[in-house]
């Protein structure tokens, strides 16, 4: 069969397999559909959490930002994974310990404040809208080249998808099918990982391939004699300055994601969060470990396969071809000799890259089996739908939960509080949508902005809100507010409106680490300048930090009625 057709047939088993989750794990009352009961395994919720987290940037972008950056896109690396490290161990059990739904409830709740909860709502929704763009766009453009259909389709097949598990089952069905889109995102990564790590040096192991073999020094080789910085030169392509504050804002950022933290709220206990950040380390080190050799792989691969090549050697890549109509592969024989050549420079390069191209089309590149590309084609869409599906129930749950609920209507049923949170997952999923066609950045770019919003926005305020009880409400909004408008302007101003990067030469994707000082040093200061807050929250804060044997109940501190 062709790899369109075996694209059709994986990815027409996985959707089944994922609605007939999320019909099986339907809810009703708001507890099922926020935090799914409260009762998902350790184990399935590490899963479930590394499919959440590894979005359409980690499965089909970050390789392909590194494999264009080198040495430099070891940020991406380092950040994500060190930031979700800082996670595990400073907020994840502290945040089920406090017992809520969204993390703007704890931020309302332990600022003993209207005002701030609704800041954390504009916060968390920025954030995830902004995150969200990024998936949709990974449906897009899978969907544009394996089953040829325009980008458009694609997102609107995906946002099918995505609004049944996530508006019927809500967070349980989600929890669920996202951990069998791990288990299908993580076998279509590792599959072609080992066979080109065979074919290239012998050795199928990807990691040991890369670190071990001879693979490096070649492609070092071949990016000097074209004209390029060795593929491991350090700052070759970012300043060392710009290098620690996208990673910084990377890390912080991470751990300040609603949608992540929310997985650690459908646990059974605070034991059962640590175990369950653990076993995500885990899973989501087996793709990031394998990520730097998919990379470099890539790289030599695509050289060797288009540069110097006649028009007529690379019209007969039937690949290459496919994925030209998508728009994300462009050649041109600028010099007119008939051959096309890959170069440093924009201007005299003859062959055009989309960066997030790059692990879908190694395995054809690599010429693997039929099966093996498709599988790649359903675990890149397996990768954006987990995430897009966490990051819309973060949009319903603030809308639904902390507004209309916490805010509007204290006094709403369960099934009127179950309906809101629904009706918001399709407004959500419409404007998804929109930023799916329309995306402001390619995938990885796009995420890495949603990271430096939450780092600027929520990471001070809740490491704050555990650890000095004296932090108040007038420091906690006036930080929020502060650190993010900051943040989103110097983004906006740069990527949409020709501004320059005036701040140390730091780019948009860094600038979420000074959001994060400034937000920090109001927040601080602020608090210092005004009352302390009430006895009873700070006693709230100190009983959050206090150890609780094995076995003991969960603390009372901020649960709600929940029957």
């Amino acid at each position: 069969m062709s790899v369109e057709a075996w694209t059709t047939v994986f990815v027409i088993i996985s959707f089944i397999l994922y609605l007939y989750i999320g019909w099986r794990s339907r809810v009703k009352d708001s507890k099922g559909f926020f935090v799914a009961d409260r009762g998902v395994p350790a184990v399935a919720n590490g899963a479930a959490t590394a499919a959440d987290w590894m979005s359409a940037a980690s499965f089909i972008s970050m390789a392909g930002i590194i494999s264009f950056l080198g040495y430099d896109g070891s940020i991406y690396l380092m950040g994500w994974t060190g930031g979700f490290v800082l996670l595990a161990l400073l907020l994840a059990p502290y945040l089920r310990k406090f017992g809520k739904y969204t993390v703007p409830d704890f931020v309302g709740d332990r600022y003993y404040s209207v005002w701030a909860r609704l800041v954390a709502v504009v916060a968390a929704i920025f954030v995830s809208l902004t995150y969200v763009a990024g998936q949709m766009r990974g449906v897009g453009i899978v969907f544009s080249r394996f089953l040829q259909v325009d980008i458009n389709t694609g997102v609107l097949i995906g946002m099918v998808i995505v609004a049944f598990f996530a508006v019927l089952g809500g967070m349980k069905g989600i929890t669920w099918t996202q951990v069998a889109q791990y288990t299908v995102l993580i076998f279509a990564y590792l599959i072609p990982a080992f066979a080109i790590a065979l074919i290239l040096t012998g050795n199928p192991i990807p990691q040991v391939a890369f670190g071990f073999s001879d693979i490096i020094e070649k492609l070092n080789q071949v990016q000097v004699d074209l004209g390029f910085a060795e593929y491991t030169q350090p700052f070759a392509n970012k300043s060392m300055l710009d290098v620690l504050f996208i990673t910084i804002a990377l890390m912080v950022g991470t751990a300040g994601l609603p949608h992540v933290i929310v997985r650690f709220y459908t646990v059974p206990s605070t034991r059962a969060a640590r175990y369950s950040a653990g076993w995500a380390l885990l899973f989501i080190a087996i793709l990031y470990t394998t990520a730097p050799a998919v990379s470099a792989f890539a790289r030599y691969n695509l050289i060797d396969s288009l540069h110097n090549k006649t028009v007529t050697e690379i019209q007969q890549l039937d690949w290459a071809t496919k994925w030209e109509n998508t728009g994300l592969l462009g050649f041109d024989d600028k010099n007119g000799d008939g051959r096309i050549a890959l170069t440093p420079e924009e201007a005299t390069s003859e062959i055009t890259i989309d960066r997030d191209i790059i692990v879908l089309s190694t395995p054809e590149v690599a010429n693997l089996a039929p099966w093996v590309i498709a599988l790649v084609a359903a675990g890149g869409l397996a990768a954006a739908l987990s995430t897009a599906s966490g990051l819309l129930l973060v949009i319903s749950s603030s809308i639904a939960h902390d507004v209309y609920y916490r805010i509007i209507n204290p006094q709403a049923s369960e099934s009127q509080r179950v309906m809101v949170g629904r009706v918001m997952v399709g407004f959500a999923i419409a404007i998804a949508g929109y930023f799916g066609v329309n995306p402001p950045g390619f995938v990885a770019e796009v995420v890495a902005f949603a990271f430096g919003l939450a780092a600027a926005s929520f990471f001070p305020v809740i490491i704050l809100g555990i650890f000095d009880k004296r932090t108040n409400r007038e420091g906690a909004i006036a930080g929020m507010i502060i650190g993010l408008a900051f943040t989103a302007f110097y983004i906006i101003g740069v990527k949409f409106y020709g501004m320059s990067t005036w701040f140390l030469g730091i780019s948009p994707e860094g600038i979420g680490t000074v959001g994060m000082v400034i937000n920090f040093f109001v927040t601080y200061i602020v608090s210092r300048l005004t009352p302390p807050p009430p006895l009873e929250v700070q006693e709230m804060v100190e009983h959050l930090r206090s150890p609780e044997p094995d076995g003991a109940p969960l603390s009372d501190i901020g649960e709600e009625q929940l029957d």
